[in-house]
């Protein structure tokens, strides 16, 4: 059996891409390295990875995830900042989903800060 693909749509296996986010053994290097460990989060239905990852300044208490959403795809449309030594940066995406057997998408540009040296999300417009 192949591996198994990564929800974040990079192409690569999960266990290479999000998946040594998600457990902790590799921090996201990048603003968008955050974003799409977060959509694959969403995807796979890990609250507490998205809430760990959530800058305090915005985080809410508890984050209550739809189970019947099921997440379809990503396109990030564009990066500013956000680099290996940026303190700071923002990533423009539209996410896909099914619910109810309906398609949707959210289209969002998320701006992501450092926080004791670790990428987090601050909010999203």
């Amino acid at each position: 059996m192949p591996p198994r693909r990564c929800p974040c749509g990079t192409g690569l296996p999960y266990a290479e891409c999000c998946g040594p986010r998600h457990d902790g053994s590799a921090p996201a290097a990048t603003a968008e390295q955050l974003m799409r460990s977060r959509y694959s989060a969403f995807a796979l239905g890990d609250a507490g990875y998205l809430l760990r990852t959530w800058h305090p300044t915005t985080r809410p208490p508890a984050l209550d995830l739809d189970p019947a959403v099921r997440w379809t795809g990503l396109e990030v449309l564009a990066t500013t900042g956000g680099g290996l030594l940026a303190a700071e940066g923002t990533v423009e995406f539209v996410a896909r989903y099914r619910h109810g057997g309906v398609d949707g998408e959210q289209r969002e540009l998320s701006r992501f800060a450092r926080e004791d040296g670790a990428w987090r999300y601050v909010d999203g417009r």
